[in-house]
């Protein structure tokens, strides 16, 4: 399962059978500031989909530091390996969010309120997506 963690939401994307295609699958609010992380229904999707680990999106800075918004993925990402003990990676995410936005106007031509309904889910998707095709380049070379 890939997940683009934010202040507000969660984008969620799971990937086929195989692990070769990552799917976009919906937004999960949260709120940060009050502590509403969505894990409920993160457990309800990892059930539906039976996901076997987590990738998230680590939001690197351009010089390849950690700031504020890499920290608190990596929070999430310590909440879900304590509820719910499977394998967690990272995998940087600069200009995900960019590419998915200029995806969504080149290529769907959407409304920028279109957009922001479906940016965090397609966002996620790439995610999973660089971090599939990574894992199966590794692969091949072994």
């Amino acid at each position: 399962m890939g997940l683009d963690v934010g202040s507000k939401t969660v984008g969620v994307a799971v990937s086929d059978l195989l692990g070769w295609t990552a799917q976009g699958v919906e937004i999960i609010p949260i709120d940060e500031e009050a502590g509403v992380f969505g894990l409920d229904r993160v457990q309800e999707l990892v059930a539906e989909h039976e996901v076997v680990g987590f990738v998230l999106g680590l939001p690197k800075n351009m010089n390849n530091t950690l700031g504020p918004r890499a920290e608190a993925a990596q929070a999430y990402g310590q909440m879900l390996a304590t509820k719910f003990n499977l394998p967690i990676d990272f995998q940087d995410e600069r200009l995900t969010t960019v590419e998915a936005e200029r995806m969504l106007v080149e290529q769907a031509d959407a409304s920028r309120k279109k957009r922001k309904q479906v940016i965090d889910k397609l966002a996620a998707s790439l995610i999973l997506q660089n971090y599939l095709d990574a894992k199966g380049k590794l692969l091949s070379e072994i």
